[in-house]
């Protein structure tokens, strides 16, 4: 539901989707560190496997995002991961498309950057009950705002596509509440476990 396929959008969208996420990849590999790379490389692979996994809801279909628990714990990292992951997705089973690549990591990566600029730095100083919160307002926000980027973007591309908007927002509700849940989980389990794996606020992930 979050891949908006080839010839559904009009070029002006494409090409400036295409612009936008071109910039952040830049931006992002020349912030990459080496050791992030085995978290990108574990998380791709995890975002790569969940978004296989799709729910039917009402109309359409749902499935797990995770770009805010990226967010967390990539920071930048988290733009190349999930383009990475798309553009695999796109070309061995037909998710999305290539052309629409750049839109549609754009309103992922976006949502996982923003998760990263307010929540990580909460993160790294939270312990027991309140990095559950944390977790679950960062995956809950991340979803939530993928779905109005979609609409947006279906929305700004005509009248047609308005009602599909309007019906893709209201099911990426329920989604946000699982993927809240979902993200404390495993944000409370790697704050137990492994913290040194949580983003650890430094200038180069700052705006």
């Amino acid at each position: 539901m979050a891949h908006i396929p080839d010839g559904v959008l009009a070029a002006p969208t494409l090409i400036l989707g295409g612009m936008m996420t071109a910039g952040l990849v830049v931006v992002a590999l020349r912030r990459l560190t080496d050791e992030r790379l085995p978290a990108a490389a574990v998380l791709t692979s995890a975002f790569f496997v969940a978004s296989l996994i799709h729910l039917p809801l009402g109309p359409s279909s749902v499935h797990p995002l995770l770009n805010g628990l990226m967010g967390l714990i990539l920071g930048w990292t988290a733009v190349p991961a999930i383009l990475v992951a798309l553009g695999l997705q796109a070309a061995f089973f037909g998710f999305g498309g290539l052309w629409t690549l750049g839109i549609n990591t754009l309103n992922m990566a976006l949502p996982a950057l923003l998760c990263s600029w307010v929540f990580a730095p909460w993160l790294t100083k939270a312990e027991g009950a309140r990095a559950w919160l944390i977790g679950f307002a960062a995956g809950l926000s991340a979803v939530l705002l993928t779905g109005l980027l979609v609409a947006l973007t279906l929305a700004f591309n005509g009248e047609p596509f308005q009602p599909a908007a309007r019906l893709i927002a209201l099911l990426y509700a329920p989604l946000a509440l699982v993927e809240g849940i979902l993200t404390a989980i495993i944000v409370g389990f790697i704050q137990r476990v492994a913290p040194e794996l949580l983003l650890k606020e430094t200038k180069a992930d700052g705006l």
